[in-house]
């Protein structure tokens, strides 16, 4: 298990709660749980459903857009203070990527009514979240643009 501050920082450094005030990821961080994977294992399929967000703390991850579960094309390759599968814990939607483990893996993952719970408590913690994920959506877009 990881200390406090050390959750904290990590949290910190991800661009989802990057925004977020320091006092509101303390809070957070209260909440992660601790999860060991092994390479090769595979933390989520695409089009399953689930409800848990997943923030890397060592090793790597690689995301997978491709529906044919044998496929070894990741469209990213994610490393300590990346976040994944965050989406579906505010669109309700089945996962729209496989996330599989590149690098034997220590994950903290946060539970979707943990964090609603944490956001009736903390509403300040929405908006520094909302702010993150506009960021990453405006480098998101850049990447495409300068791409094409």
């Amino acid at each position: 298990m990881t200390g406090l501050l050390d959750r904290i920082l990590l949290l910190k450094r991800s661009p989802i709660f990057s925004e977020v005030h320091t006092e509101d990821l303390r809070a957070v961080a209260l909440e992660l749980e601790d999860e060991n994977y092994f390479t090769g294992d595979t933390v989520f399929e695409i089009n399953h459903y689930g409800d848990h967000m997943y923030i890397l703390q060592t090793g790597k991850v690689g995301i997978s857009i491709d529906n044919n579960p044998k496929s070894v094309t990741y469209i990213a390759t994610l490393g300590p203070g990346d976040c994944f599968g965050e989406m579906n814990l505010l669109d309700d939607q089945a996962r729209s990527a496989t996330a599989v483990v590149l690098e034997d893996s220590h994950i903290l993952s946060l539970q979707k009514s943990r964090l609603h719970g944490l956001i009736i408590q903390y509403p300040e913690l929405s908006l520094g979240i909302l702010k993150g994920l506009s960021l990453r959506l405006r480098t998101a877009n850049i990447l495409v643009n300068n791409d094409s």
